[in-house]
């Protein structure tokens, strides 16, 4: 029986690797470029978002929109052959949870960058991991103003991509104060979710529909938990109330439930419903009946804004994954394009350099009012996207007449609106 020498064939393995060494060497002085393995590494980008739960919707449109552009960034041949690996977590829609995936993405998955997926409530948790570990983070679906409007929360590695409370209710705020004009609705109460999005959305929507309607009157707040199920309760409330108008930043799948269950009670019979979040596919195409007399911004419409490009990136999605996108979808489209953008602008995938590329970058978009997205300087969130309130119907294209917002306008109401909230 004889023993294997598990040295003896070390040795030419060892001679081989030092020749290729050798070889490579002498390619590179005599004019052969040198590839480094570091060109093939992967930017690993970690995405913690909603993938499981009520609103899981939110978590999967994000994600196809996400991936859909990776895919084309990728295919074409990304950034100097690196190409983005895109590492999805699923938080379950719980704060703390959204915190723990995002400091695993990093500390334990080898993500570079954080593209953050989760609603509001997860949104400020991932906000301050970021902060904590210094990495680039870019918000895509959270939609409190506060997030990139106050200058606390600030840090020159934090982004948002996504609409924020404060540009609806400019435009909302105006139009719904010429539909009271026009119909005289003085009685208005609200129902919105009970955490930072519903309480600040709707704060600042009342406080533009005074400013441009000086004689409604708000007689009422009902605040339903986000995820809960019967809103009975609430709807209750409201009647007794008896409102001419209500409006409301519920949204998903709680904005669907809410319909069906007020339906039942007649909630919309002679009054108008003002739903920021109703004008988007995930809604009416789920609720069982759109009512007369609601009215909403524009979430994501294939015909709102009105261009080719908009048409053909909401059918590439549909032929995709056989379904259809939604405002979380063009949000997370945008951020990757955005990112990627800057990633070529700064030839660079670290996390500073980036940064520095992304502040002020301007890039063409299907999506924005006049063709092109910004990513504002001065609190690095996003602007000049397309904007819109009109009164539903219950098929396509949804909104007929949709009234397109005023960016100059809006502009100036915000800044006003920093001021008074001392973010100035």
């Amino acid at each position: 029986m004889s023993i294997k020498d598990d040295n003896a064939p070390k040795q030419p393995q060892r001679r081989k690797l030092i020749q290729g060494a050798t070889a490579i060497a002498g390619m590179a002085s005599i004019g052969f470029p040198y590839i480094s393995l570091a060109q093939n590494k992967p930017i690993r980008v970690g995405m913690p978002t909603i993938l499981s739960g009520r609103v899981a919707m939110l978590g999967q449109a994000s994600t196809n929109a996400a991936q859909m552009e990776v895919e084309k960034f990728n295919a074409a041949g990304g950034l100097g052959g690196r190409k983005i690996e895109l590492v999805i977590r699923d938080s379950k829609g719980q704060p703390q949870e959204a915190a723990r995936v995002a400091r695993e993405l990093v500390t334990a998955e080898g993500c570079e960058i954080i593209y953050d997926g989760e609603a509001s409530s997860g949104a400020f948790a991932v906000h301050e991991v970021a902060r904590d570990l210094g990495v680039l983070v870019i918000h895509t679906c959270s939609e409190t103003s506060a997030l990139t409007a106050d200058p606390k929360l600030r840090t020159p590695l934090a982004f948002r991509c996504a609409r924020q409370g404060i540009h609806d209710a400019v435009i909302g705020g105006a139009y719904a104060a010429k539909v009271a004009k026009e119909k005289n609705l003085r009685r208005w109460m609200t129902c919105s979710p009970d955490y930072a999005y519903g309480r600040d959305t709707t704060a600042e929507f009342i406080d533009h529909l005074k400013f441009f309607n000086k004689d409604v009157e708000v007689i009422g707040d009902v605040w339903p938990k986000l995820f809960q199920a019967d809103y009975s309760e609430n709807i209750t409330r409201l009647l007794q109330g008896n409102p001419q108008a209500v409006y409301s930043c519920l949204w998903g799948g709680d904005l669907t439930s809410f319909i069906d269950q007020s339906n039942i009670y007649a909630l919309f019979k002679d009054r108008q419903f003002f739903g920021v979040n109703m004008a988007d596919y995930a809604v009416l195409h789920n609720v069982k009946a759109v009512p007369q007399g609601l009215h909403s911004g524009n979430r994501y419409l294939k015909s709102f804004p009105n261009n080719a490009g908009n048409s053909a990136w909401s059918d590439a999605y549909q032929a995709k994954y056989r379904d259809l996108p939604l405002n979380w979808a063009w949000q997370n489209a945008a951020g990757i394009q955005f990112l990627t953008a800057a990633m070529k602008k700064a030839k660079s995938a670290d996390g500073a350099k980036v940064a520095a590329a992304l502040t002020g970058l301007t890039i063409d978009s299907p999506f924005g009012a006049n063709g092109k997205l910004t990513m504002r300087a001065e609190d690095h969130t996003l602007v000049d996207y397309a904007l819109g309130w009109g009164e539903l119907s219950g098929k396509e294209p949804f909104m007929s007449n949709p009234v397109p917002g005023n960016w100059k306008q809006i502009a100036e109401l915000e800044a006003e609106w920093k001021k008074r909230k001392g973010f100035a």
